[in-house]
């Protein structure tokens, strides 16, 4: 089945004049491709995308006003492992020394965060997300 068959060149051009962002410009210049007469399959190459991400994009360029359809909606993302209190916690934790909380150590490190998140929340995280609370929380 043909898509955009409803949205014109013109428009599509009209659109990419007024985004400024990538993703944007990525879905709307793959659309202009399409009717041009590039197949999905080869806009999915030129993008590195899957075939269906291309069709997804057409569809909705195909269902939604077109500066809505190319960008995307707020993903709220996986939630979070620590809940806000337990956060604040170790907030104030990672203010003092580890050797406060019962570690031989100088200086808190991603390995030591893991282990007191694992120790006293029951919550494994890897080193890299330990580091990253390390940085989030000082």
């Amino acid at each position: 089945m043909a898509r955009l068959a409803d949205v014109t060149i013109e428009e599509l051009q009209e659109a990419l004049s007024r985004v400024e962002r990538s993703k944007p410009t990525q879905r709307l210049t793959a659309a202009i491709a399409y009717k041009h007469g590039v197949t999905q399959t080869e806009l999915a190459k030129w993008y590195d995308v899957q075939r269906r991400t291309v069709y997804n994009w057409l569809t909705q360029l195909e269902t939604e006003p077109i500066m809505t359809a190319v960008r995307d909606e707020h993903r709220s993302g996986r939630p979070r492992k620590l809940t806000d209190e337990q956060r604040t916690h170790l907030e104030k934790r990672l203010q003092q020394s580890p050797t406060a909380v019962g570690f031989d150590a100088s200086a808190w490190t991603p390995r030591l965060v893991c282990a007191y998140v694992d120790d006293h929340f029951g919550v494994a995280y890897s080193r890299s997300s330990c580091r990253r609370l390390l940085n989030e929380l000082r």
